[in-house]
């Protein structure tokens, strides 16, 4: 489906359906960071410092997320873009929105920890959760938009 404007698949049957393949996407990526998170920042396995140990599990969940987006949940929207520098471009625009996302997720599990006393995992993933759909809007917008022909 092509609407005036020239940008396809944007419709809301189209958007929402992309975003159930985003969030598949991200329990994906979630199970990465969960057991990343669990491997550096649990006392029982190498104990770090929780901020640093959800900024590397976001980071490499980011990274298993990006590949199965472009693969699968926005295929289609850039498929004229598909050389390496492009895909390079895109998937700095990925981790350039997604840190956004990050940050926020990290404040909310530290808010959630340490003020309101949540369980560590339960945290994350209300955590990724409320951040889901900001990452989704606007990797729609601005990571895998149409491209000229």
């Amino acid at each position: 489906m092509i609407l005036t404007n020239g940008i396809r698949n944007w419709g809301p049957p189209c958007v929402l359906r992309r975003y159930v393949k985003f969030c598949f996407v991200g329990v994906s990526g979630m199970g990465i960071d969960m057991g990343i998170i669990y491997l550096l920042a649990s006392p029982s396995t190498l104990g770090w410092n929780l901020s640093v140990s959800k900024m590397i599990a976001a980071e490499m969940g980011l990274i298993n997320n990006f590949i199965w987006n472009d693969l699968w949940t926005f295929r289609g929207l850039a498929a004229n873009q598909r050389r390496w520098p492009q895909r390079l471009a895109r998937f700095l625009k990925f981790n350039l929105i997604c840190t956004a996302g990050i940050g926020l997720s990290v404040l909310l599990l530290n808010v959630q920890v340490y003020w309101l006393h949540v369980n560590l995992y339960l945290a994350n993933f209300i955590s990724i959760v409320l951040v889901s759909i900001w990452n989704f809007l606007m990797n729609l917008r601005f990571g895998w938009k149409q491209g000229p022909a």
